[in-house]
């Protein structure tokens, strides 16, 4: 079949080299498993064993791993155990998946849910100008100091804040939370059919309930809009329990929540490494 010809006269400027990879920030996926014990009980000691070599070998953190890795104890009955990763090479992360797969105890273990997005930067998030014309807005002149100071302070921490959503790094802390969660399309509360100035601003309250809980909380939105089942991912890191409950029922009474909010599943889990895991699960022999 011959290519379609271009009209005279006419240049397309050329199109990019196929890639798997993102021109800013990583892929990311969030991954759980259930412990089969039929299947667990019908494995011999030395593939347990051999099983559990592989497990950690493959869930670690290492050099030519992907850029972050994270393993958890999961809470209830959902699942036993997840893992979430981060990297430029959607297949570096699939990688991992497949070796857990094929393990000596792959057999054994249930793929229960997953959660396949990408880190962005948020439109909502605003530019120093959108920041400083916020501030006019809310009645801040100009020719205050507190006004040059409030937008000095937002151009210098925004690099850094964006730097983080694009390749964020993992906090050590112990409590791991994950949902994904929609804006609805409701006749009455449709997010979509809202003017962009009126949703940035809903937004911005919603920020504004959740930098409240800086050093308890942290948090990375992910996006998911072509890529899953559900428009973003929720991941929160806590310093305790109880910071993760307050936390989203303090900001579902915010309006980008309460009214336009959907919300999925929630898996609650506990950062362990793996080899702890595997104690923990009675994966060994």
């Amino acid at each position: 079949m011959n290519a379609p010809q271009r009209p005279h006269g006419h240049s397309a400027p050329p199109l990019p080299e196929p890639t798997a990879r993102l021109a800013e920030g990583w892929h990311s996926l969030h991954m759980y498993y259930r412990v089969d014990a039929a299947r667990l009980a019908q494995l011999d000691s030395a593939t347990r064993t051999r099983g559990g070599e592989e497990l950690a070998a493959a869930l670690t953190e290492r050099e030519g791993g992907p850029e972050r890795l994270q393993t958890f104890v999961v809470s209830g009955h959902k699942a036993d155990f997840g893992m979430f990763l981060l990297d430029p090479d959607p297949l570096k992360i699939d990688a991992v998946k497949q070796a857990v797969r094929a393990s000596g105890l792959g057999p054994a273990l249930v793929p229960t849910y997953s959660f396949v997005s990408i880190t962005e930067v948020s439109e909502y998030v605003p530019t120093a100008e959108q920041y400083a014309e916020r501030l006019r807005h809310e009645g801040t002149s100009p020719d205050d100091p507190a006004y040059k100071a409030k937008v000095a302070a937002y151009e210098q921490r925004l690099p850094m804040m964006n730097k983080q959503r694009l390749y964020p790094d993992i906090p050590a802390w112990p409590v791991f939370c994950f949902y994904p969660m929609n804006k609805i399309r409701d006749p009455h509360a449709n997010w979509y059919d809202l003017p962009f100035s009126q949703r940035s601003a809903l937004m911005a309250e919603h920020a504004t309930s959740g930098i409240k809980f800086a050093g308890k909380v942290s948090q990375l939105i992910t996006a998911s809009t072509g890529f899953d089942d559900y428009e973003w991912g929720v991941t929160l890191w806590g310093r305790a329990p109880e910071y993760i409950k307050d936390i989203v029922y303090t900001m579902r009474y915010d309006k980008a929540s309460a009214r336009y909010a959907e919300f999925g599943p929630f898996y609650l889990g506990y950062s362990t490494p793996i080899d702890e895991i595997l104690k923990h699960l009675k994966l060994k022999a």
